[in-house]
């Protein structure tokens, strides 16, 4: 082509505006674009290092509660074999106690029983002298007659005096 016809043709001075514009504006439109690229850039590394420190922090926070967790649940069964052995401590008191007591009212019957027991042989004995004094009786007065319980009675009568020196005497 020649330059006349490239002097008539639009394209030609489209480009060379251009290429002018840039030449003339670039520095000043650039700067300002190269300025704002990088702050954009800089806020994006700013928002990753953000993003890494809190996940940083997630990571130290889920491992403290992981820590915390384990803590607990090793306090939880500690606290429940505690609880185990001194359910079975108060079990072994409770039975131990259990059995004193049923000891003891073992003990209490048996001596409410002997007293029983005495207080028959005793009430026993009692009838069986009543019954023997009034066989005795009936013995006597069947077999003595009415002279021989005079004479009885004054064996008897002549018995004392002897009977009381003795008695004095001891």
């Amino acid at each position: 082509m020649d330059i006349q016809t490239l002097l008539h043709e639009p394209r030609f001075f489209y480009a060379i505006a251009f290429v002018l514009f840039f030449v003339l504006f670039g520095r000043r439109i650039w700067r300002p674009l190269v300025a704002m690229l990088d702050q954009r850039a800089a806020r994006v590394r700013d928002d990753l290092e953000g993003a890494a420190r809190l996940r940083r922090e997630a990571e130290q926070m889920l491992a403290e509660a992981r820590r915390e967790r384990d803590a607990a649940l090793a306090d939880a069964r500690t606290m429940l074999e505690n609880a185990r052995v001194e359910s079975a401590r108060i079990a072994e008191a409770a039975q131990r106690e259990a059995d004193l007591v049923a000891q003891r009212r073992e003990r209490m019957a048996q001596d409410r029983i002997a007293a029983s027991e005495r207080a028959a042989v005793n009430e026993i004995r009692v009838i069986a002298a009543d019954i023997a004094t009034q066989a005795a009786r009936a013995v006597v007065a069947e077999s003595l007659g009415e002279a021989g319980d005079q004479a009885l009675i004054d064996r008897a009568i002549a018995g004392l005096p002897a009977a009381f020196a003795t008695r004095v005497a001891a």
